[in-house]
């Protein structure tokens, strides 16, 4: 998986990147909350990336920050949230805010973002509840990545073994003990998903 790149910024526009690395011209889908930190053209840029692998197409997404792939990745998880969608939300909401509708289930925040309907902000609401890291007092990071995370990590090794990520979610959170090695929890996944 391409999980980060560094290169030199060929053209942008307000939902897609050119970025030049080593003479490869890779195109990286972006919200618009990275496409406003952007500096001018030609300059060197990272972002944080997830690749998406379909039949038809492999689809790059890139992030200005972590916290911004991390609620990516959580939201694409939600049944009947795929990775458009999940790049508008982003692009109409900032991490926080969604957070902060997310715990008080406000369904009118969410409805007022383009492409989410009640039912997808209801399920949004319900879903999106256990992925939420604590906020602590205070704190202005709501997303903060951990530095081993090994239920996430079981999470990307089932993904990569050819299971949709919402089967690879159910089945870590159907495992009691989540503390375990990522070598056990993927073990563990792979019972519950037979």
């Amino acid at each position: 998986m391409i999980g980060r790149i560094r290169g030199t910024l060929i053209a942008k526009t307000a939902t897609e990147l050119l970025i030049d690395v080593g003479g490869v011209g890779y195109e990286i889908d972006i919200p618009l909350t990275t496409f406003y930190g952007l500096g001018d053209l030609e300059t060197t840029v990272v972002l944080h990336t997830h690749l998406v692998v379909r039949e038809d197409a492999q689809l790059l997404f890139g992030f200005g920050t972590l916290d911004e792939r991390t609620l990516f990745r959580n939201l694409i998880k939600v049944n009947g949230v795929g990775p458009k969608l999940a790049i508008t939300i982003l692009s109409g909401i900032d991490a926080d805010t969604f957070a902060n509708a997310v715990r008080s289930k406000d369904v009118k925040a969410l409805v007022a973002l383009p492409g989410v309907g009640k039912k997808t902000a209801e399920r949004l609401i319900i879903e999106m509840q256990d992925r939420l890291p604590a906020l602590e007092a205070g704190s202005k990071k709501p997303f903060a990545i951990k530095p081993a995370d090994n239920l996430a990590d079981a999470e990307t090794a089932l993904i990569n073994l050819g299971f949709k990520p919402q089967e690879a979610s159910r089945a870590l959170g159907a495992i009691e003990d989540t503390s375990d090695s990522v070598e056990n929890l993927i073990k563990q996944a792979l019972k519950n998903l037979s």
